[in-house]
């Protein structure tokens, strides 16, 4: 009996190999017609974002970068908005420098923004804490404490301040009855500017609002904690609440420092008396006194170099704050 051989078993069709393509060394992948469809979606879209955002670059070229631009060669120049500009070097800056008046500006708003910015920091604070608690109409108390941040930079609310100063207003009868000297604040060069430092307290809703927001943030079992440990509400402020909202606290103090160094139309109108930003210069702020110099003496190259060196001033606050944030700011880990 003879036996037959088995027959080699065939190859499956599932590990045949496809031959490899010469055209590409047989192991690169091929180029598949689809990444070129993405390429060329990806550039509509960049296209249609552009063509979205033209009018606000278009905006910032002509009515932001541009004058800027100009206002730099302007602050190298004797220019009074008539004439053609005739470059003079530093002879603005010279000037700005050994002006009296100038250096009376420099005081007047140096003095605004110590004093005002932190009371009016202080106050966004405090009513931030009272709103923090649970209670009834809590959403009306909020809209009206916000309110006059709404409507206190307009010129009604400055003619209306001015008004409630004067001699003889509310604000003076009230002085007569507590006893105190009498006389209104607009007229008097050492007074005027409390008036502003009250209109800008006055104003503190906005920093209110984000004090409000970080306060919510706090996690309520440190102060749980801090109640069994015996800790009362003054040491829970500072050793819970200032530390967790410190990164709140220096973005309020960064935005109204910088509001305060730009005050112009509360002071301009208030200080209004025939004489411009106040008596005596009492509401001589720096913008009041560079709009005076470029508008009212056509003094446009002055005007421009004073308003370079206020770009100047902001910019090193600005710096000082940063740099100092470091000792006082503190950060979640990795949120820094």
């Amino acid at each position: 009996m003879t036996s037959v051989p088995n027959p080699a078993p065939a190859t499956p069709p599932d590990v045949a190999t496809a031959p490899a393509d010469a055209t590409s060394g047989g192991d690169r992948p091929r180029r598949t017609p689809g990444r070129a469809g993405q390429r060329d979606r990806a550039r509509r879209e960049n296209l249609a974002g552009y063509l979205f955002m033209s009018p606000w670059i278009a905006g910032f070229l002509l009515l932001t970068a541009g004058p800027m631009v100009a206002s730099l060669y302007f602050a190298f120049t004797d220019y009074n908005l008539f004439d053609a500009p005739k470059w003079i070097g530093f002879d603005n800056f010279t000037e700005m420098f050994g002006d009296p008046r100038w250096r009376t500006s420099v005081e007047v708003t140096s003095w605004y923004v110590v004093i005002g910015t932190p009371l009016k920091l202080a106050a966004a604070l405090g009513v931030a804490l009272l709103l923090n608690q649970s209670r009834r109409g809590q959403g009306f108390y909020r809209a009206a404490f916000y309110a006059p941040s709404l409507v206190g930079a307009s010129v009604s609310i400055a003619i209306v301040w001015r008004a409630l100063f004067s001699d003889g207003a509310a604000i003076d009868r009230g002085q007569q009855f507590l006893g105190m000297e009498a006389g209104g604040w607009i007229g008097d060069p050492d007074r005027i500017i409390y008036s502003l430092v009250a209109l800008t307290v006055w104003q503190f809703g906005a920093p209110m609002v984000i004090f409000l927001a970080g306060l919510k943030q706090v996690p309520r079992e440190l102060y749980e904690a801090a109640e069994v440990d015996g800790a009362g509400p003054l040491r829970r402020f500072w050793s819970i609440t200032l530390p967790m909202i410190s990164p709140v606290l220096f973005f309020n103090v960064l935005l109204e420092t910088i509001h305060s160094f730009q005050i112009f139309g509360s002071a301009y109108i208030i200080g209004s008396q025939g004489n411009a930003c106040g008596p005596a210069d009492g509401t001589l702020v720096y913008t009041c006194y560079l709009y005076i110099q470029g508008f009212e003496n056509s003094r446009m190259g002055l005007a421009s170099a004073m308003a370079w060196m206020l770009l100047l001033a902001v910019a090193l606050v600005t710096a000082f704050l940063f740099w100092s944030q470091r000792r006082w700011v503190h950060y979640e880990e990795g949120a820094r």
